[in-house]
């Protein structure tokens, strides 16, 4: 039994004449009555008594009729329900960053997000970069706020936007040597123990120490992973090693530590705003112009 079977019924008991209720229903009088017929057959017994000009419910079609309709309605109103669902703007927008890189931006984004759309809650995820992108992929997240892998093979799935870009650094205790200048060489940054982020978690880190560290002979030693950058600078500050990183650690940290430029100088880190290929909502596509107004400010 199908939903048409019970339309085409219920429109035959209501008009009773098939002939009015196949033009009512456009479809030929005598594929209508073959429907009414199976309908019949699968239930096993006569809804309809039949006459030359018209035709009338037996006591069982009767019966029939009133959940007939029940039952059609229930599935009109559930399409309506489901269609509603599927195009109303979701109330929260779930997007995933990395508080350091995107600390100059983020509080003006998400300002000029909500004066602009009240009605939808930002949800943040301090997530690493690896995790965003999985976020985005398996639909945990809508945007994302990330620095890219260097391949942008990686990236083949995903639409992104630069942002912004920062110089690349070394960050210092303000009691090391170093802390004296102004500008350091990679070769000097090698011979320093390093402090850096997890290797499981940020694999695109090491994807750019290796090339920062590229042409100096000596490789540095890393001698501490921490699963956050403020791990990182809590270590640089107890005067446990060196870390790079950008520009930004500033912003973040302020006088905690020092940063130094280094020579040759790296090339820089870009801070891309991304999400998965197609069409974004309308909260997403919002956010993503407000990040972008954000870091032309800023």
């Amino acid at each position: 039994m199908e939903l048409r079977h019970l339309r085409y019924f219920v429109a035959v008991a209501e008009m009773e004449n098939v002939s009015r209720a196949a033009l009512k229903l456009h479809v030929s009088q005598p594929a209508l009555s073959r429907q009414i017929r199976d309908l019949e057959d699968e239930l096993g017994f006569s809804l309809l008594e039949r006459t030359a000009k018209s035709v009338r419910l037996t006591d069982a079609g009767r019966a029939f009729l009133e959940n007939a309709r029940a039952l059609l309605q229930n599935a009109d109103e559930a399409v309506i329900k489901a269609r509603a669902v599927a195009s109303a703007e979701p109330t929260e927008l779930h997007v995933g960053y990395s508080p350091t890189p995107t600390a100059k931006i983020l509080p003006k984004t998400l300002g000029t997000f909500q004066r602009k759309m009240p009605n939808v809650h930002v949800k943040l995820h301090d997530w690493s970069n690896k995790d965003i992108l999985d976020g985005i992929r398996d639909g945990r997240l809508q945007l994302g706020l990330i620095v890219p892998p260097l391949k942008a093979s990686a990236l083949h799935d995903v639409r992104y936007e630069e942002l912004f870009h920062e110089r690349v650094c070394v960050a210092v205790a303000l009691q090391h040597p170093f802390a004296r200048r102004r500008t350091i060489p990679i070769t000097e940054v090698a011979a320093e123990p390093l402090i850096g982020l997890t290797r499981e978690d940020y694999p695109n880190y090491y994807d750019y120490l290796s090339m920062i560290f590229s042409k100096v002979k000596q490789k540095p030693r890393m001698v501490e992973e921490h699963d956050s950058s403020s791990g990182v600078i809590s270590a640089v500050e107890a005067g446990t090693g060196v870390a790079i990183g950008a520009d930004t650690f500033g912003h973040s940290f302020g006088n905690r530590v020092k940063l130094l430029h280094i020579t040759p100088e790296p090339k820089p880190i870009s801070v891309v705003i991304a999400a998965l290929k197609g069409k974004l909502s309308p909260a997403a596509e919002k956010f993503w112009h407000c990040a972008k107004e954000a870091a032309s400010q800023a």
